[in-house]
């Protein structure tokens, strides 16, 4: 997404209308940036319950999602199949490289996929994605790289943010009602 003098709210409207599938790191993004190891060196994982409702909702409403990493995190590997993620892309130094290999592998243009990172590793991919997002806790200098700065950290709601914004501009976020009548 290129910076523009038009009105940026209608250009990452028009932007999230076209989204068929987000793709997230698992450092940064999906754990928060925390890797805790047992006693014996075996990774611990988890993931927020918020974001794990959000990536079983985007599949649920036939959105593609994938989670790539530079590191063999393959501890990750059960919670996102048992959410329905077949995309996993692990062990993967070159990040743009594990984008175009899903991208090409969905049949996706750039413009069809939202990417969230948190830090430098992730800015050759933001460049590209249609909708490139940054969780609040993101490095600084993909600030004005991104189209959009999420309000949660990563870790701890990221993701199901932008799902929901993504689904509801899509008219398929089925608890927009819900939440209206709400407020």
């Amino acid at each position: 997404m290129e910076p523009s003098v038009a009105d940026p709210s209608s250009r990452i409207d028009q932007a999230l209308k076209l989204v068929r599938a987000i793709v997230f790191p698992v450092d940064g993004v999906l754990n928060g940036g925390r890797i805790t190891f047992d006693s014996c060196g075996k990774e611990l994982c988890s993931i927020s319950v918020r974001d794990a409702f959000a990536i079983k909702e985007a599949l649920g409403q036939g959105m593609y999602v994938a989670a790539v990493s530079d590191r063999n995190a393959d501890g990750y590997r059960p919670v996102l199949e048992q959410l329905g993620v077949s995309d996993l892309f692990f062990g993967r130094p070159d990040l743009l490289s594990a984008y175009e290999d899903f991208r090409q592998a969905r049949g996706l243009g750039d413009e069809e996929c939202a990417y969230i990172g948190d830090d430098v590793g992730d800015v050759a991919v933001l460049e590209k994605a249609g909708f490139p997002a940054t969780p609040i806790d993101g490095a600084d200098y993909l600030r004005n790289r991104v189209a959009y700065i999420s309000g949660f950290e990563g870790g701890k709601g990221c993701i199901r943010e932008i799902v929901e914004m993504l689904l509801a501009r899509q008219g398929k976020w089925p608890y927009a009602e819900e939440m209206q009548e709400g407020i």
